[in-house]
C-alpha cells in the first residue's frame, strides 16, 4: 500500500514538472498568436485556444446563463459541455 501511495505520488511530481514544457509556446512563422492547444477528448480533436476560441467561450456563458469564469478553471463536465455546443457553432470565416 505505500508503495503504491509513493509510485502514484511520483506520478503526480512527474506531471506537475512536465506540465510546462507542454504548454510553452513557440512564436510561428506566420504570426499567429497561438499559445494553448486544448484536447477535446469526446471528439478526439485540439482546439487552438486564442482570441476567437475565448470569445466563444464567453458566448458559451452568456447563451447557458452561467457565471464568467476562465474555461481552465471549469470542471470537466462543464468542459464537455462547451466542446459538444461549440461542434454544434463553428466560427463563421
Amino acid at each position: 500500500m505505500n508503495i503504491t501511495r509513493r509510485f502514484i505520488a511520483s506520478l503526480v511530481v512527474a506531471a506537475a514538472i512536465a506540465a510546462p514544457v507542454s504548454v510553452m509556446a513557440f512564436p510561428s512563422p506566420d504570426g499567429a498568436t497561438v499559445q494553448v492547444r486544448v484536447y477535446d477528448r469526446n471528439h478526439k480533436d485540439y482546439h487552438n485556444w486564442d482570441d476567437r476560441e475565448n470569445h466563444a467561450w464567453g458566448v458559451y456563458l452568456t447563451t447557458n446563463h452561467r457565471p464568467k469564469h476562465e474555461y481552465a478553471r471549469a470542471n470537466r463536465r462543464e468542459q464537455e459541455q462547451y466542446w459538444n455546443w461549440r461542434h454544434s457553432h463553428p466560427d463563421e470565416r
